[in-house]
């Protein structure tokens, strides 16, 4: 089975040459709690090209959710500006992002097909045809067998299967990944993502995927950013030299690899001081 990756090695805080699919430039953003005033990110400057993958690592509370939240157009910077496809509103940006947080949120009443067709009735499609719709995507990622039933069925990978597939088929050109895979366990996990590299190889979209894994970072990554503890900031970025989609364990066992996984932990660890 062939997977993901690919990228090159760009310089902390530069910006991507070309068309930008979506740009964070110079934001800031904070939240008042019971305890006062939290800086989640300052300064932040990203870059994803058309199609690109970026992945954005860095410790839990660093921001990196809030920075989704941001893109999908949930929240609004204190400072700075957030663009998707060139545009900067709020509503331009829930338009052209499609959200999948950590937890598959599937509707415990409805069949796997029918949670993932949710997307396009949500958009006015009737049932019976969001379905139609819908069901060529379970069959092209080798669901078919799953797709009428429950999620109480379906094992904690095949559950976010289902909730990627949903995603899809909002047919949004930025898909903004939150931990997708953060609940499952570690072999599970690896599954899930040479599953995800295919996935994104046959139905390519601009993504940002934000995860703590670093080598998850790096297998699915174009280009890796490494936030600090917050306030989140950008500490360094790394390109991936690998084409997608990538054979896993090829992949993860390459010199050029563990090289790369070593500068992003060292950056990870020199952030936090």
């Amino acid at each position: 089975m062939r997977t993901g990756l690919e990228a090159p090695v760009a310089p902390p805080h530069k910006l991507k040459e070309g068309p930008e699919a979506i740009a964070v430039r110079d934001v800031t953003r904070s939240f008042r709690s019971p305890r006062g005033d939290v800086l989640a990110l300052e300064g932040i400057d990203l870059a994803a090209a058309d199609r690109e993958v970026l992945a954005v690592v860095g410790p839990s509370g660093c921001g990196k959710s809030t920075l989704l939240e941001l893109l999908a157009g949930l929240g609004e910077p204190d400072a700075g500006t957030v663009a998707v496809t060139g545009e900067r509103s709020r509503e331009a940006r829930l338009g052209a992002c499609a959200y999948m947080p950590q937890r598959d949120l599937l509707l415990p009443w409805r069949s796997a097909l029918d949670n993932a067709a949710l997307a396009l009735e949500v958009q006015g499609i009737a049932r019976p045809e969001a379905r139609r719709r819908a069901l060529p995507l379970f069959e092209r990622f080798g669901l078919a067998e799953f797709a009428r039933a429950l999620p109480a069925e379906l094992s904690g990978g095949m559950r976010q299967r289902v909730a990627f597939l949903r995603t899809l088929l909002a047919g949004r050109p930025a898909l903004l990944l939150d931990e997708p895979f953060g609940a499952l366990d570690s072999i599970t996990r690896a599954a899930m993502q040479e599953w995800l590299a295919e996935a994104l190889a046959a139905e390519p979209r601009t993504v940002v995927l934000v995860t703590h894994d670093v080598r998850e970072a790096l297998f699915l990554g174009d280009r890796v950013a490494v936030l600090s503890p917050r306030p989140g900031r950008v500490v360094t970025e790394l390109e991936v030299p690998f084409e997608r989609p990538r054979p896993r364990r090829e992949t993860v066992t390459d010199p050029a690899f563990a090289v790369l996984e070593e500068r992003a932990l060292e950056a990870l660890e020199d952030g936090g001081r």
